[in-house]
């Protein structure tokens, strides 16, 4: 039993620290614009918390001191309103939006853009298009690796025949100057922004400039299934036009926000830690049956890769019908 005493005290120790450098880094991060103020803030802050664990006489006591105080830094940071008005970064300046007509589905700021030397040197494109639903497919998914394989970026497109597919890719929304930031993503520092792009675009870009290594599986969607999806993605793109929401990169990033969605239209699996290192997430679903499984795992993935297709194809107008060319055959959709 002594034991197991200092065993739960010590895992709440570090849970309480766990807590503390949190709240000590969101007052530091999204606290005020003078880095003095703000450093001066998160000092005192983590200075208080730990006199709190050093001189509260019990365990229960110091829990639950530190608790509220952790509590006091999240209410805050819960009144920091995301905008719509920032000076943004031109690939994310525009915001998609969406009309459903019947069958006709008009999307406007679709994403087309020519890319060049690199990614931050384009000829922009924004374009209205019109999808007719009872031409829907099904739907893909890609995977896309810029470095350490655990972590991939997740991008759901959807097949509407004669090489028409809508990508959509849940990203940060830069401002001008602003850069992506690892640790700052835990915290409200970018607002959320769905690209809603030609294939030829968010795919290319990937392979072609950033030099990333992209793959993609064809997903065994019911056509009505894949319809279903895509209304719900169109209504987020839609709330975020009127009500912009933070990004976060542990509870709303590209994957756990395609899993909400998702959960909202089909039967899901139970939460799995492959959600967080998403880069795990094809073999879990290779094994649930969620790709084509005819190949063994290896064949698969090597086959799916379409990277060098994609810098093959880079400007051609049918980009989407060539990266699939030696793709692994599906069953019939």
């Amino acid at each position: 039993m002594a034991f197991l005493r200092r065993l739960l005290i010590a895992v709440g120790v570090f849970v309480a620290l766990l807590g503390l450098l949190w709240g000590t880094l969101a007052l530091w991060i999204d606290g005020p614009s003078s880095p003095w103020l703000a450093g001066s803030l998160a000092g005192g802050y983590a200075l208080i918390g730990l006199y709190m664990l050093w001189q509260l006489r019990t365990a229960a006591s110091a829990g639950l001191a530190l608790l509220l105080w952790l509590g006091i830094a999240a209410t805050w940071e819960q009144t920091i309103p995301p905008r719509n008005d920032r000076q943004w970064m031109p690939d994310v300046e525009n915001l998609p939006t969406a009309t459903l007509d019947g069958d006709r589905l008009t999307v406007r700021n679709v994403r087309d853009f020519d890319y060049h030397a690199s990614d931050a040197d384009f000829t922009p494109r924004w374009e209205t298009r019109t999808y007719d639903l009872t031409q829907l497919r099904g739907g893909d998914i890609f995977f896309s690796f810029w470095g350490p394989t655990d972590i991939a970026h997740t991008i759901a497109s959807w097949d509407f025949g004669d090489d028409r597919h809508l990508a959509i890719s849940i990203e940060t929304r830069k401002e001008v100057g602003e850069s992506y930031s690892a640790v700052r993503g835990f915290f409200r520092q970018y607002e959320l922004y769905y690209v809603v792009a030609d294939e030829r675009d968010v795919i290319g870009v990937r392979a072609n400039q950033r030099g990333e290594h992209v793959f993609l599986h064809a997903l065994l969607l019911p056509p009505d299934v894949a319809r279903a999806l895509l209304l719900e993605y169109v209504g987020a793109v839609n709330r975020l036009a009127v009500q912009p929401s933070w990004y976060n990169a542990l509870t709303q990033n590209c994957t756990t926000s395609i899993r909400k969605h998702a959960a909202r239209v089909m039967p899901l699996q139970p939460w799995s830690w492959q959600l967080l290192l998403n880069g795990h997430l094809e073999e879990m679903w290779y094994r649930n049956g969620v790709f084509h499984t005819a190949l063994p795992f290896s064949e698969f993935k090597q086959r799916s890769e379409v990277t060098e297709r994609a810098k093959a194809a880079e400007d051609a107008p049918d980009f989407s019908s060539r990266i699939r060319q030696g793709l692994p055959e599906p069953p019939a959709r």
